[in-house]
């Protein structure tokens, strides 16, 4: 099976927070289950990436479980949210395959299911 999960959630609610926990949920029990597993910092959810980075933050540990699906994030949407040199420094690729952003048409094009959180 192979899916890909988009993370798009802001920072600023609690909301936000229960779909970046979800989100990570779900890529851990598809890699638990040997599935073929893409994370992508979409939108407000390249945010996350330096709060993640943080070994305080609730749900690091989860995120460094799973960092080895995580595919990167939007460059052109951590420019505009102004995480870029952060996202770079916690070592998360860019993603900039159509006009700046992640092509979420070549991920359906290779099989993937999209799942957005």
């Amino acid at each position: 099976m192979k899916a890909a999960v988009i993370l798009l959630a802001d920072t600023d609610r609690p909301e936000g927070t229960g779909r970046l926990a979800n989100a990570l949920t779900t890529a851990r029990e598809f890699q638990e289950h040997g599935d073929e597993i893409a994370v992508i910092f979409d939108g407000a959810g390249v945010k996350w990436i330096p709060e993640l980075a943080g070994s305080d933050h609730k749900y690091h540990r989860l995120f460094e479980e799973v960092r080895g699906a995580v595919a990167g994030a939007c460059v052109y949407c951590s420019r505009a949210y102004g995480v870029k040199d952060a996202v770079e420094e916690a070592g998360v690729p860019f993603l900039d395959e159509f006009r700046g952003h992640p092509s979420i048409r070549s991920l359906i094009a290779s099989g993937h299911q999209v799942i957005s959180f």
